[in-house]
């Protein structure tokens, strides 16, 4: 049995220590939250801890890391210093040299560092990229994802928001998309944002989008809003565009931007190439829960049949790179050369 401790307690924690809890083969010694949280039935039973280090008391085997952003590498390094494996929330880290040192600790300890990309988890974007990368390159990505958030999720935004902006936060996903279809190197990356609230800090913007140009010519545009201001047209546009056609989704199945299922499901996938559009149905898709479940499963595998993740790291750095140089570039009003 694998032991995992589970620190940080919110949406995505409480998921993945739901998961652990069903997954055989895992074990779970412990919850960490630095806040009383009201746990489900299943949960209940389980010891918990207000700090990190009392819950590496325990003395885990797999760590999993779903606090705020600015605590991910510092948890990171000490878990796999500790002889933990580690499995950690997106974005890896808040700066590149702190990503890189996370990866740089998984080499040297032999540990396996697995970060939290979902969508590579799911069978419909699976198939979208596969789709997308036969019909050859360069291409041209058009990726959004604006949440009209009110309420308790508005409030969850504004607690993400004292670290981390919604372009960086959620643009890691689909610029992971984009660099698993194009393979190239990013090259430049220009970014424009806004502060459209009152009640985020002075020197945050809740909406941004940014450019990317890679290497071998493609194009990238994304797109990341949040607050009860969001507009909810064309909220969620997901298209990939090459020499040879298009790949879309027509139909995530969702008309809620405030909705976490609503944002990974697919539907249907348009495969249209000059003269021909090719419908592909995606039934009985999972949910979100499904999908952390399918994470932490992807992690106790990784550790059990010792899967190299050195091309997963990588990605994950280099989606990193992009978004932070996104936020760089809104922040100094100035194009990025990476």
């Amino acid at each position: 049995m694998t032991k995992v401790l589970i620190a940080g307690l919110g949406n995505m924690g409480m998921n993945h220590a739901l998961a652990h809890h069903r997954l055989p083969g895992a074990e779970v010694v412990g919850l960490v939250n630095r806040s009383p949280v009201d746990l489900p039935d299943e949960l209940s039973g389980y010891p918990r801890f207000r700090t990190f280090e009392d819950g590496m008391t325990t003395k885990p085997d797999l760590v999993v890391i779903a606090t705020y952003s600015d605590s991910h590498a510092d948890y990171a390094v000490a878990a796999m210093e500790a002889g933990a494996h580690v499995f950690v929330e997106k974005p890896l880290a808040t700066t590149v040299a702190d990503a890189e040192r996370v990866v740089a600790k998984a080499k040297e300890t032999g540990r396996k560092l697995v970060v939290g990309y979902i969508l590579r988890h799911h069978p419909s974007w699976m198939r979208l990229i596969a789709e997308a990368r036969g019909l050859g390159g360069p291409y041209v990505f058009r990726l959004n994802l604006n949440q009209q958030s009110e309420g308790a999720t508005w409030e969850t935004h504004k607690a993400l928001m004292q670290t981390t902006s919604p372009i960086v936060d959620c643009g890691v996903h689909y610029v992971d998309v984009m660099c698993q279809i194009t393979d190239a190197a990013p090259v430049r990356v220009h970014g424009m944002g806004l502060r459209l609230s009152d009640e985020i800090a002075p020197d945050m913007y809740n909406y941004g989008q940014f450019q990317v140009i890679f290497a071998d010519g493609s194009v990238g545009w994304y797109e990341a809003g949040w607050g009860p201001m969001m507009s909810e047209t064309a909220f969620f546009v997901k298209d990939i565009v090459s020499p040879n056609g298009a790949v879309s989704i027509t139909d995530k199945g969702k008309s809620d931007s405030d909705s976490v299922d609503g944002h990974t499901a697919v539907g249907a996938i348009l495969v249209h190439r000059p003269g021909d559009d090719r419908l592909i149905e995606m039934p009985g898709e999972p949910g979100h829960q499904e999908l952390c479940e399918a994470e932490q499963a992807y992690i106790l595998r990784a550790i059990a049949e010792d899967i190299d993740l050195t091309r997963h790291m990588t990605d994950a750095v280099q989606s990193l790179r992009i978004c932070l140089a996104a936020d760089e570039s809104i922040r100094t009003d100035r194009v990025i050369e990476l």
